[in-house]
């Protein structure tokens, strides 16, 4: 997406009139290789070795006495979900299963290390279903057998309803261990009025914005930048490559360019003016415009930015696994998934949520109508073919020790 690509009305309408609030932050994606053919809210995953899918006596052996309870808990991210909890409300009332969602992951990397003592000694975590990024610690949960393989023939909507792209992830071959809740886009925002305009990554180390520059402490997404910074393609990039990433990076921090590397507070960073330009996921910047009256800009950087996903997955020591299931499969009907992507504005899963926020627009008048017909049309929710041709998936691990590597090469970046 280009600086002119920006006059999507989404974006630069302050929207003050109904606020949809977003989550905060996404994180990567594991989905492989970009397709020339995308479907409206999709990507198409193809190409790299994929790991092990669940043996295939997995399911039964899992699920095989399972049954509901009429409760369960929830871990989510902060702000991905309205506060009024109107699809939970709707859930309950249909099934009768009590949700208690907690906004309690804030990073995967922590998150990880706090449930895995548990999770390794067989324990409930507390949380029956949980949305974690596929990222590092995505291959951790699955490799070490702590996430629950899915039961597919109850999951009907999912089926029906999910974009092909989601069905053909590279890091979860099948669907086997998790169905995404929603995706998006790492870009940068800024402020124009500050910055004036802002075409590509080489704003980012621009001496004139000296102290003003935000970056992430996610590692996948630092890196990914950097090796984009240097012309490389994160998914065909050499631990060479990797390098010459850090290296820049580190002329960056050392020319005192970075303010701050930064989790999902960068955004208020920016609101607050600490920062002018910073990394950004993209409905981050929906998110504030609406909220604050705010007119920051998002693009996707002249030389590429990246795409992610997040997913809905079940500990194996969850003890309401048959409840979080029926969750799952409720928010891949249409009308909730709409009602999910009007509220975080973030890459839709299920395609049919697009017509279905017209239809909802189309029960409304003056600002309302207009505020949720910006979200069905903006890029950021749905993105075409021209917006996905800019992105990149991120740096692809055959193994451990690769992924290792890549950490050591830019965790000094971050906590130096």
């Amino acid at each position: 997406m280009s600086a002119s690509n920006m006059s999507d009305p989404s974006l630069l309408r302050g929207l003050t009139q109904r606020r949809f609030g977003r989550r905060d932050a996404l994180r990567l994606s594991g989905l492989a290789g970009l397709g020339a053919a995308l479907a409206a809210c999709g990507v198409q995953g193809q190409g790299t070795q994929a790991p092990a899918s669940a043996e295939p006596d997995a399911v039964a052996k899992f699920w095989n006495g399972k049954v509901k309870n009429g409760k369960m808990k929830f871990a989510g991210w902060p702000l991905y979900m309205d506060p009024k909890q109107p699809e939970l409300k709707k859930f309950t009332k249909r099934t009768g299963i009590t949700v208690d969602y907690d906004e309690v992951i804030q990073e995967m990397g922590p998150w990880f290390a706090k449930v895995q003592p548990q999770l390794s000694a067989g324990q409930s975590i507390g949380y029956d279903l949980m949305v974690i990024t596929n990222s590092f610690q995505f291959t951790q949960f699955r490799d070490s057998g702590f996430l629950a393989p899915l039961d597919h023939s109850k999951l009907p909507n999912f089926a029906k309803n999910a974009g092909a792209a989601y069905k053909k992830e590279a890091f979860d071959p099948g669907n086997a261990y998790s169905i995404p809740w929603a995706s998006g886009m790492t870009g940068i925002a800024y402020d124009e009025s500050k910055t004036g305009p802002i075409t590509g990554l080489k704003d980012l180390w621009n001496p004139k914005f000296k102290g003003k520059v935000g970056m992430f402490s996610d590692i996948q997404e630092l890196g990914n930048f950097g090796l984009l910074s240097v012309g490389a393609d994160p998914a065909k990039s050499t631990q060479d490559d990797w390098q010459k990433a850090a290296d820049n990076l580190k002329k960056q921090k050392d020319a005192g360019i970075v303010r701050n590397y930064y989790d999902q507070s960068y955004i208020d960073a920016l609101g607050s003016g600490e920062v002018w330009l910073t990394q950004a996921w993209s409905g981050d910047v929906f998110q504030k415009n609406i909220s604050d009256g705010t007119n920051f800009k998002f693009i996707i950087p002249e030389e590429g930015g990246t795409i992610w996903t997040d997913n809905m997955t079940i500990p194996v020591t969850a003890q309401n696994p048959v409840d979080a299931l029926m969750l799952m499969d409720f928010f891949y009907e249409i009308e909730n998934a709409a009602s999910l992507a009007e509220y975080i504005n973030y890459v839709c899963p299920v395609p049919g949520a697009q017509p279905q926020i017209r239809k909802d627009a189309a029960k409304l008048t003056g600002d309302d109508k207009d505020a949720l017909l910006d979200v069905a049309d903006s890029k950021l929710v749905f993105p075409t073919a021209e917006e996905y041709a800019k992105l990149h998936y991120y740096v692809a691990f055959e193994a451990t020790s690769e992924q290792q590597q890549f950490q050591k090469t830019f965790e000094p970046i971050v906590l130096g």
